[in-house]
């Protein structure tokens, strides 16, 4: 439980409540902290590529429609 942040710059990212259990080996999350909490760039079809938005240290990628329900994104 608690506040993922940026290893990085300890800038906050994402929090527990938005985690949930996904088949990627990887931590996935519906939701960022803060409007500011990552800057995204699309990379290609239903993927944006992720970044901290203080820092700009890579994440990973949000993929669009791909969340635990209807409509909802995964980071």
């Amino acid at each position: 439980p608690g506040v993922y942040v940026c290893a990085k710059c300890g800038h906050e990212l994402f929090s527990s409540h938005a985690k949930y259990e996904h088949s990627s080996p990887w931590p996935a999350f519906t939701e960022t902290v803060h409007e500011d909490s990552v800057s995204k760039r699309k990379e290609r079809p239903g993927a944006l590529k992720v970044s901290c938005g203080k820092c700009g240290n890579g994440l990973g990628h949000e993929f669009l429609n791909d969340g635990p329900k209807r409509g909802q994104s995964r980071f």
